[in-house]
């Protein structure tokens, strides 16, 4: 059986990014593995057992996503709060959304974007998204 570990995304500010996923996620760096022009940055808490990887490479100035990345999900205790606590950071979260199947709330959620434009999915723990 396969135990997904990471995922990692492209940032051009490593820096910014850094302090988005502490202040939006709780991230801390687990390890930080500097190389001659690049940087590989391992980012957990105490809630995770997968890990986010950034990955920084010298003189990137940008990153397109194409059509096939979604997003990061991660579920939270109280959407509200997480949802007031990004736009006081500046962050802009959208509006937080409800979603339903034959009449029965399967979501209740809202995205941000971090500093590249990579969107995180905000989900209040409920049913499957715990």
């Amino acid at each position: 059986m396969a135990k997904i570990i990471h995922s990692m995304v492209r940032v051009v500010d490593l820096d910014k990014s850094l302090q988005f996923y502490k202040s939006a996620l709780d991230l801390d760096v687990a390890e930080r593995l500097d190389f001659e022009g690049f940087s590989l940055v391992y980012l957990r808490n105490e809630e995770n057992d997968m890990e986010l990887e950034l990955t920084w490479n010298e003189g990137a100035e940008a990153y397109t996503h194409g059509t096939g990345y979604g997003h990061l999900a991660v579920a939270v205790e109280n959407l509200e709060a997480e949802h007031e606590k990004l736009a006081g950071l500046g962050y802009e979260p959208a509006d937080i959304k409800e979603f339903f199947r034959d009449g029965q709330l399967l979501a209740k959620f809202f995205f941000v974007q971090d500093p590249d434009g990579y969107k995180i999915e905000f989900l209040q723990r409920h049913g499957r998204y715990q």
